[in-house]
């Protein structure tokens, strides 16, 4: 039992961190505290409120503590902490994807693309936008108005006549002097101007430019310049502008029988560039008021992608400690971000929309946990399990026996956690035999298995009974106590859904549930998660096997050898056509390797 009078002791008046770390040295609480003392004396009291706070007390073996110089940088040591370890009794936020941008980059011409992730290269960065499918409508919509290329540099660089971008007037094509360097600048510059969010200021120059060529009888150029208009106020139309606020991100949380949304609306340049649903981890017993601050601070303190943090957040309910954590956050971003709670004008309006969305996402997940919570019961007594937590599926995928892939897929309570499928690159075996296939993707599974907790109580074979045999041959030697429950999933006669063979080892002429169960759907689903996770794992290796270039198998000649021919030379076709003496010319490549080469290209 820990003792927690001779602790608080020696427990510091001092704002800092603590690790609350179970039996097993594992952590599973991080808190912070202005007063350390104060703080762990609440934990400590006869008189505990909060079922959580209860539970994590009972499961406290050791406390660590580090002292910070302020709260502010307690709070920002918090998070790190958090998103190091993932504590059990911690809200957290699995969202560690980077947000994408729109770069322009410094080049000669500059080209427009999406960025993701570290800000390396030099260039103007817009955004961020919520998702890759935001910036790509975009970009989309730049094209047909400002024709700046957005090709690879490498592509560029090779150009010796335009491409079919220049054809569909979607590009310029400055690789090649159809467009002047100043003339082409100013596209790039209106570009520049309309990602600001200053549509109207543009407008106004090209009219003014519109009119200024048609009356120095310019016509052709007035009228590009009257085509980008009309473009531009179609764009207006579609697109809804805020209003006075340039920047500001709208963040709503719905609480909802366990379930937790938290919908933020990302507004940069006077235009919303879209919004995104997050759901964070809630621990059982935990109090509504902590779900808002915990996530605030883990999505704008951990980066959260790298996206840059507007000067305000427009929040649906009041935070605790909010001018700390409003403090921290705007030091880690190095410029002021205040909170506010809106109740009237423009601001309240978008809340009010964000809630709406926040409430709509809610109902939906905690729709789609209800559904699952009847499929996992109704499976669980249909094959007479205690406990259905977890359950893996396997599957084979080939073409004619080549480029074999096994998949596993796995479901925890709450359906799929992609975060544990596996593929496996089949190898050893004879071309097509399946069973060996399976008894291969067994082994690479559990044959080092050491964590007991990570058994299964199921596992789904997809096949028949030939591959079901491959599994009750791998488990018949089982060091293991708990041993999982294993079902083979024969496709019937007509491979229809619904007609599927469910066979178990004392039952191997199987049967069949009815199309309606719940059961037999929640099977389904992880047997074509399974499949789709092979199959679009062989077709990666198959693609890959089929597109190899007679380049890559070349002694001496790495992968930037490789890319300086491809670039010098004009791609792979200008390599092939290309004599010794050619070969030769390219920066890197000796008179001995391109002969290599020449013989490498021509052989194939």
């Amino acid at each position: 039992m820990f003792d927690a009078k001779s602790f608080l002791k020696t427990a510091p008046h001092l704002p800092g961190v603590y690790r609350m770390l179970d039996q097993k040295e594992t952590v599973i609480y991080v808190g912070k505290a202005k007063d350390l003392k104060k703080r762990l004396s609440s934990y400590f009291r006869q008189n505990v409120s909060g079922s959580k706070t209860r539970a994590l007390v009972s499961h406290i073996h050791s406390v660590e503590l580090t002292v910070t110089q302020s709260e502010t940088e307690a709070l920002i040591l918090e998070n790190n902490l958090i998103k190091q370890y993932l504590p059990k009794y911690n809200i957290l936020l699995r969202d560690d994807k980077s947000y994408p941008f729109i770069l322009i980059t410094n080049h000669k011409h500059p080209r427009i693309s999406s960025h993701r992730g570290p800000r390396k290269v030099e260039g103007q960065y817009f955004g961020p936008y919520p998702s890759a499918g935001a910036v790509w409508e975009s970009l989309k919509l730049l094209q047909k108005v400002f024709p700046i290329r957005q090709c690879e540099d490498g592509f560029y660089r090779a150009r010796t006549r335009p491409c079919l971008q220049y054809q569909l007037k979607l590009c310029s094509a400055p690789c090649v002097g159809k467009i002047s360097d100043e003339d082409y600048a100013a596209q790039v510059k209106n570009t520049s101007l309309f990602l600001s969010g200053k549509s109207q200021q543009l407008i106004e120059q090209l009219v003014q430019q519109m009119e200024q060529a048609s009356s120095e009888m310019a016509f052709e150029k007035a009228a590009q310049f009257r085509d980008q208009i009309i473009s531009l106020r179609k764009v207006q139309e579609q697109q809804y502008v805020s209003g006075d606020h340039e920047e500001m991100d709208v963040i709503a949380l719905e609480w909802s029988h366990g379930v937790a949304c938290i919908h933020v609306l990302f507004i940069r340049d006077h235009k919303v560039l879209g919004s995104k649903n997050f759901f964070p981890k809630v621990p059982a017993g935990s109090e509504p008021e902590e779900i808002l601050p915990s996530f605030l601070a883990q999505f704008y303190l951990s980066g959260a992608g790298g996206q840059m943090v507007p000067r305000e957040l427009v929040l649906s309910e009041q935070v605790a400690e909010d001018e700390q954590l409003a403090q921290a956050i705007g030091e880690l971003a190095q410029r002021k971000v205040s909170f506010v709670y809106a109740k009237r004008g423009e601001k309240a309006r978008y809340l009010a929309l964000a809630q709406k969305n926040a409430q709509l996402a809610a109902a939906t997940k905690l729709s789609v946990k209800e559904q699952v919570a009847v499929r996992y019961r109704e499976l669980r007594q249909t094959l007479k399990l205690e406990s259905l937590e977890r359950m893996e599926c396997f599957d084979i995928s080939h073409t004619m026996g080549q480029s074999t892939i096994a998949s596993c897929v796995v479901f925890d309570g709450q359906g799929p956690n992609k975060s544990e499928y596996r593929r496996f690159n089949v190898e050893g075996i004879t071309p097509g035999d399946d069973y060996a296939a399976m008894l291969f993707a067994l082994n690479k599974r559990y044959g080092k298995l050491t964590d007991e907790s990570r058994i299964p109580d199921l596992i789904l074979i997809d096949g028949g009974q030939g591959q079901l045999t491959q599994a009750i041959n791998f488990f018949s030697d089982w060091p293991f106590a708990k041993k999982p429950l294993l079902v083979g999933v024969a496709k019937g006669t007509s491979r229809k859904p619904g007609l599927e063979t469910l066979i178990l080892p004392e039952n191997p002429a199987g049967f069949s549930l009815p199309t309606e169960s719940p059961a037999l759907h929640l099977i389904q689903q992880i047997r074509d998660e399974a499949h789709r996770f092979a199959i679009t794992g062989h077709r990666n290796k198959r693609g890959k096997a089929i597109i190899k270039s007679p380049l890559e198998n070349i002694d001496g000649v790495g992968e930037k050898r490789r890319q300086a021919l491809l670039q010098y030379l004009g791609g792979l076709h200008g390599v092939m056509q290309a004599s010794v003496d050619e070969l030769a010319t390219v920066p890197g490549i000796s008179r001995q390797q391109a002969e290599k080469i020449y013989q490498a290209c021509h052989n194939n």
